[in-house]
């Protein structure tokens, strides 16, 4: 049996093994480095479980075809397979190395997800399945444990396509029985019945459910037994919007038929709306949206401290005490998907809140600085004049909207309202 320790090199001294990043329930993949050029790669193969089972041939023919489906796949949120070779006789693909955190442990960590973070994720993944599905393939395994989360960025990238498989739409074909059940549809706990691809459709579906309730949905099987129906998001996050909360009830159908069938279709529910400028105090939020829209991203930083006082019945230049911690969470939800939306992610209050505890969290001065330091609004130590700071899509993640109310931000008070909202 071929298992691999730090240290070692393969492929004629190639590559040398670093470390085991992750191990499931047929397979074990390596961190390595290509010693020639000192690239950190990432190498998948059968683990040691897999290799002692009386199907081990079979199982290298499947894993083949996966390193085969994967190189077809050319696409930013798909990891990448470099190449594919044997090593004593063991099939082993070289793939993009994803420095990261998979959504399950990112969960696990900060928490059930804002709607703009969450929406962002699905629909990167969603335009990744949507090209599987191009190539004739299903992913059969969408879970929040197979999308990794890069940790410059927060891109997400989609991986493990072990069960992938191609298909014709409308046609019976026997696959493999394997699954996690929380995300899988009635239709893969049969070793034949029609599979299409309402079959992601279903499990993306129930990944967002997850991302926004932090709470896995009863499997497939157990509700068609019961004759019970999937408990509804909004039970456990009243803060779901009503489209959003339909489209997620609509993905996971129990019937493939009454599911939206395409993963494009299904993306079409989640854009109901997305522009509600809604506000609790009246605030007409209709010139910031063109401002972003246009990319005049001063203008929009003005007019979001304009609209801010307004929201908060303030009159001066500053967000006291008091009107932070009662400013209205739906109009910060506004404000919040209107810069992440035009800044592709890049800008928000929901991102730099991300950022905020990523740096401690706390409602101190030193928070405060180290926040300051990693969006830019600190240089070398010193606070910037507003007039240095940069109005571009080029600015640091979380750059914007700007440092402007040093009451309102001044010890993290501002993100702690932020994160009260769950925006």
């Amino acid at each position: 049996m071929i298992y691999w320790t730090a240290g070692q090199t393969i492929q004629n001294e190639k590559y040398i093994i670093e470390d085991i990043i992750g191990e499931g329930g047929f397979g074990i993949t390596y961190r390595i480095k290509e010693q020639k050029e000192g690239h950190i790669l990432a190498l998948k193969t059968l683990n040691y479980k897999s290799q002692k089972r009386y199907n081990f041939a079979k199982l290298q023919e499947d894993f083949l075809n996966e390193a085969l489906s994967l190189a077809k796949c050319s696409h930013p949120h798909i990891a990448q397979v470099h190449r594919v070779f044997q090593e004593e006789g063991l099939w082993c693909m070289v793939m993009e190395y994803i420095d990261g955190d998979n959504l399950h442990d990112y969960l696990e960590n900060n928490g059930i997800l804002s709607q703009n973070e969450a929406l962002r994720i699905i629909r990167q993944i969603g335009e990744a399945l949507t090209f599987v599905h191009e190539q004739g393939f299903l992913h059969r395994d969408v879970k929040p444990l197979n999308i990794l989360l890069r940790r410059q960025g927060l891109d997400a990238v989609l991986m493990d396509f072990g069960l992938g498989r191609e298909f014709t739409q409308g046609q019976k074909r026997t696959h493999t029985y394997s699954l996690r059940e929380c995300f899988a549809p009635l239709e893969q706990y049969e070793l034949q019945a029609e599979r299409g691809t309402y079959t992601d459709v279903y499990a993306l579906a129930a990944t967002l459910y997850y991302l926004r309730t932090g709470k896995e949905p009863f499997p497939a099987s157990f509700m068609k037994e019961a004759n019970i129906s999937l408990q509804p998001p909004k039970q456990h996050n009243f803060q779901i919007a009503d489209w959003e909360h339909e489209a997620i009830l609509k993905g996971m159908k129990l019937e493939a038929k009454d599911r939206p069938q395409t993963i494009k279709a299904w993306l079409e529910l989640l854009k109901e709306d997305r522009d509600a400028l809604r506000s609790e105090k009246g605030v007409d939020y209709r010139q910031l949206r063109n401002y972003l829209r246009a990319g005049n991203w001063k203008e929009a930083d003005e007019e979001t401290k304009r609209v801010m006082l307004k929201a908060a019945n303030r009159e001066d230049r500053w967000l006291d005490r008091k009107s932070i911690d009662n400013f209205p969470c739906t109009d910060l939800r506004t404000i919040d998907q209107l810069w992440v939306k035009y800044s592709n992610g890049r800008f928000g209050f929901s991102v730099q809140k991300r950022l905020w505890l990523k740096v401690g969290g706390k409602i101190d001065w030193e928070t405060e600085c180290l926040l300051g330091d990693w969006v830019g609004w600190r240089v070398n130590g010193e606070w910037e004049n507003y007039d240095e700071l940069t109005f571009s899509l080029k600015a640091p993640e979380g750059h914007l909207p700007s440092r402007t109310f040093s009451l309102a931000v001044a010890g993290g008070r501002f993100f702690s309202r932020v994160e009260t909202c769950k925006v």
